[in-house]
């Protein structure tokens, strides 16, 4: 008689100690319950409330006493009332039929509890029939563990993989609860009777499910989001799981209770704890569920994948629209990464010269890319095959269709790259998708092929038919500019036209030779400059490279710096002014860097000087732009900076670098730049020099036979 006495002063204390844990989590989660979700928050507490009066009530009266049954009843309505929020947060009690009838049919069974409670107070001198209720109501408290621990793993399971850290911990904790209680009710059947010692260290199990809930407030939470696949299937599968483990259970009980006295209670507590951990332990790994997938779609159904689904969630993905939405680029990895399970990918569109840049990352913000990502002597291999590239198959020197040589030697260095899927659009490579690997890595199989490949071809139309509007739209634009100026320029033809002709007029017919004489000047300045302007108007013929000639570069930014900086305030600095001859139209020139040093200035907080300086660099001569303002991004440089009609300025048109650009090109240069935000930027106009041109002229010509030019 002693064992029982101990063991039920241990179970008091526990109790005890859970209800001050309980008490403590619901103290500290209401000062933080308005920087969670309404609904949520209130279920939260009231779980943690109902627990922790209910391990009070059974530290002070025991569990057998009718006060304690009624508060357990209470503590589950309570946890399932949590569990159903959690599913209800995206609309997933509507959108996945069985959640709603296992949760009623849960809270049904739960409620013949009091129905039992009265009857065994009512016959509480039969104890034939208090050995009857009893047999029920833990028969009952079997199911409602058994279909609760159901919901819990499917709620788990059916989150998203980037998602699950938000429920991980609450999902323990339930499992925890409900996992115990599984072992208790199926002893407490087989045996007739609830276990002392059991019961007792059902108290240390509720100090840890305090202990887990606090580690995942403390923790924090991130906005759910669910995407449910193959649902009947997987959950069929659950269950199939689960009443193997009850059978596991029934027999292992069933066994124990042979050993009889002191062995069968040591032997019963090791079994239970021995399971309870492998339980926690192995069922929340990503890794077995995934593989459970695998060997679901392997022997259960005909095919992997359920096209249906597949092709709904793909265009969900790639319709998907609003402010905070995606880029196109983003959402185009994104489903093909949901295809293979792949958690992060990388997107690779043609570059100017036709190499292949990154375009897009997601949720891989580690992976080191280089500029130019794929050489475009690479790119023929993926337009004529259409391969789909197996990394892994190619790190372990399988090389199917010479694959090797096309697959640049980053990539094969990238142990996270799992896969290359090429986006062919009419034979032509419009882009490359690379797939992170995914938890369970495994080997892309015919269906996975034929699959991506369709993708494959879907999406490169979606990317070519964007690329094919965007250039639309530009053209557009740029015909919409060119009318405008020409209209501009006609009207400043006519004012010409008619200034010469006052000019004339006033020499015939002016009486007052002084303001005769003054008049001209005027004139003939007004018609100087207007002129002056048509021929910088007409210069989108390209005609730049025509008129060059050898000027002094350093003389261009010496003049630039004058026009800004007023007596007394030096706002553009000369660094480095040393003579420099290159070949170049002054006038252009002047307007580039003119454009460069505006830009720097609005770029720069009011006060902060921009740098001008001129070297010689090899056989080019440099003109240097340099300021310390806000700087930009890798991004905006590649996709933005360059781009006609893209504008950060209020009111801009757009145009501005992108005709610098072209100005600099035409006189057969290069403009470079190098920014870092919150640094600043640095412009360089790299331009032949005027001794140099005949060897650099030579170069060219070797690099190019047969007139052939070399991206």
């Amino acid at each position: 008689m002693q064992t029982p006495l101990s063991w039920q002063g241990f179970g008091q204390w526990a109790f005890l100690i859970a209800a001050f844990c309980f008490l403590m989590l619901t103290g500290w989660r209401w000062e933080r319950r308005r920087n969670a979700q309404e609904g949520s928050a209130r279920a939260e507490l009231g779980a943690f409330i109902v627990s922790g009066a209910w391990a009070l009530v059974v530290a002070g009266t025991g569990y057998a006493t009718l006060v304690a049954q009624v508060f357990e009843s209470f503590r589950t309505f309570a946890w399932l009332s949590l569990a159903f929020v959690l599913f209800s947060r995206d609309g997933r009690h509507t959108s996945v039929a069985p959640i709603r009838p296992v949760m009623a049919a849960l809270i049904f069974v739960e409620t013949l509890q009091f129905i039992l409670l009265m009857l065994n107070v009512r016959y509480g001198g039969n104890a034939a029939a208090q050995a009857m209720i009893f047999q029920i109501s833990m028969l009952f408290r079997l199911l409602v563990a058994t279909g609760a621990l159901v919901l819990v793993h499917n709620l788990y399971a059916g989150a998203m993989a980037q998602q699950r850290v938000a429920l991980r911990w609450s999902c323990i904790a339930m499992a925890t609860v409900w996992g115990y209680d599984l072992n208790l009710y199926t002893i407490a059947y087989l045996a007739r009777t609830l276990p002392v010692e059991l019961e007792a260290m059902r108290g240390v199990a509720q100090i840890g499910v305090a202990l887990l809930l606090a580690i995942g407030a403390v923790r924090g939470r991130s906005a759910l989001r669910f995407s449910p696949s193959r649902a009947v299937a997987f959950q069929s599968l659950s269950l199939l799981v689960i009443g193997a483990y009850m059978i596991l259970m029934v027999g292992a009980a069933q066994s124990l209770t042979w050993l009889g006295g002191d062995a069968g209670q040591l032997a019963q507590l090791g079994f239970v704890f021995v399971t309870s951990v492998l339980v926690l332990a192995i069922l929340p790994s990503g890794r077995l569920r995934g593989w459970m997938k695998v060997m679901l779609a392997k022997h259960f159904f005909q095919h992997r994948y359920d096209y249906r689904s597949e092709w709904l969630r793909f265009t969900r993905t790639i319709g998907r629209g609003g402010t905070h939405a995606p880029s196109l680029h983003e959402r185009v990895v994104q489903a093909v990464a949901d295809i293979t399970d792949s958690s992060a990918g990388l997107l690779l569109c043609q570059g100017e010269n036709g190499e292949m840049v990154l375009s897009a990352r997601w949720q891989w913000p580690t992976a080191d890319v280089p500029a130019e990502a794929l050489s475009i002597d690479r790119v023929d291999f993926f337009e004529k095959r259409g391969f789909i590239v197996d990394l892994d198959e190619l790190r372990a020197g399988v090389n199917h269709q010479g694959e090797d040589a096309a697959v640049p030697q980053w990539l094969v260095e990238e142990h996270s790259a799992w896969a290359l899927v090429p986006l062919l659009h009419f034979d032509r490579l419009v882009g490359l998708v690379v797939l992170g690997r995914p938890q369970v890595a495994r080997k892309l199989d015919w269906e996975d092929f034929d699959l991506l490949r369709v993708v494959g071809m879907q999406l490169a139309s979606y990317l070519a038919e964007h690329a094919g509007q965007s250039a639309l739209l530009e053209a557009s634009r740029f015909e919409e500019f060119n009318r405008r100026m020409a209209f501009v320029m006609h009207d400043i033809k006519n004012l010409a036209s008619q200034l010469s002709l006052l000019s004339r007029n006033a020499e015939k017919h002016a009486e007052n030779p002084a303001f005769r004489a003054d008049m001209l000047i005027t004139l003939r300045n007004s018609a100087d400059k207007l002129n002056a302007l048509l021929a910088r108007l007409s210069r989108y013929g390209g005609n730049a490279a025509e008129r060059v000639e050898d000027i002094d570069a350093s003389e261009v930014i010496r003049a630039v710096a004058n026009r800004y900086n007023a007596p007394g305030q030096l706002q553009v600095h000369v660094t480095h002014d040393a003579p420099c001859r290159v070949l170049a139209n002054r006038e252009v020139l002047e307007q580039v860097v003119l454009h460069l040093v505006q830009n720097a200035i609005d770029a720069s907080a009011e006060g902060m000087a921009v740098f001008l300086q001129c070297n010689v660099d090899g056989l080019y001569g440099t003109i240097e732009v340099i300021d310390t303002g806000c700087g930009m991004s890798a991004e905006f440089i590649r996709n933005r900076l360059f781009r006609p009609f893209v504008s950060t300025k209020q009111g801009g048109f757009g145009i501005g670098a992108y005709e610098a650009r072209e100005m600099v090109r035409a006189m057969r240069g290069k403009l470079e730049v190098e920014s870092r935000e919150g640094l600043g930027s640095r412009f360089t106009v790299r331009l032949p020099l005027a001794a140099a041109q005949g060897l650099i002229s030579s170069i060219e010509g070797e690099s190019t036979p047969h007139g052939k030019k070399v991206a």
